[in-house]
């Protein structure tokens, strides 16, 4: 893997989520970032550069945050960086395939793909998960209960929707996580 384009893609993301600080920013994108190392190290059939690539540039054009078309940052920094155009194109493919909203039931084709959303989904996940959800909801003017309701209809989903065995694995202490969280929030509203 080259080191030096990735140090370049955390730059640049680091800058484009300067002003984010609803749950979609650098921070979420570096996990993003590792989970999808530690998951890729079990796929022999992948393509580490691209996974790497991918996953740190997934929300560079997350349409929650950006008003561009076909991959309008991402290729901005790929073809800057002289990544050749069949990648980028790869790459651009695999950031496609990981937004929960415009992929819910749909299985990536490529392994990368795969890995990529794996890693996005379990940062949605776990102690990450909740404090995420309620950073958007509270940036978004949401109520709490607004924000619990979203558990329901994506966060809890996520561990049966998972691609690689190692996403599994990952994802069943972080659903555990979520399931206690949503016990103990109804009990503390029940005593109220």
């Amino acid at each position: 893997m080259d080191e030096q384009i990735i140090e370049k893609a955390i730059a640049y993301i680091a800058e484009l989520f300067s002003e984010n600080s609803g749950g979609h920013d650098v921070e979420h994108t570096l996990r993003v970032y590792h989970n999808a190392l530690l998951i890729v190290e079990a796929e022999t059939d992948c393509d580490k550069q691209i996974v790497a690539l991918a996953a740190l540039l997934h929300d560079a054009d997350d349409h929650k945050l950006f008003a561009t078309k076909d991959n309008a940052n991402a290729r901005k920094f790929l073809s800057g960086n002289r990544i050749p155009e069949e990648m980028t194109d790869r790459i651009c493919a695999v950031i496609n395939a990981v937004s929960f909203s415009k992929n819910r039931d749909h299985v990536p084709e490529s392994i990368e793909a795969k890995v990529v959303q794996d890693a996005d989904r379990l940062d949605a996940m776990g102690a990450v998960g909740v404090a995420r959800t309620f950073a958007y909801g509270g940036e978004h003017g949401r109520p709490m209960s607004e924000s619990v309701q979203h558990f329901h209809d994506k966060l809890l989903l996520l561990k049966d929707l998972m691609n690689t065995e190692t996403g599994r694995r990952m994802a069943e202490s972080r659903h555990a996580f979520l399931e206690a969280f949503l016990k103990e929030y109804r009990e503390e509203i029940c005593r109220e």
